[in-house]
């Protein structure tokens, strides 16, 4: 792959990454929770985000 495509596709896991971080912790989970699921994607970035995608806490109504 040549940089250019390694740096959007780095670039698009960034923006990945921070929605997912944005969405834990507007969530309505607990504090306990939304601490684990903030550590597993900043851990395992790819893996953490992927996983949170399909089984993570969901948006909190307001």
């Amino acid at each position: 792959m040549s940089m250019e495509v390694n740096g959007i596709l780095g670039l698009l896991l960034l923006v990945a990454i921070v929605y997912a971080l944005i969405q834990i912790v507007q969530s309505a989970a607990g504090t306990g929770a939304k601490v684990l699921w903030a550590v597993l994607v900043l851990l395992f970035p790819l893996i953490g985000v992927i996983v949170w995608f399909f089984l993570g806490p969901r948006p909190g109504r307001a």
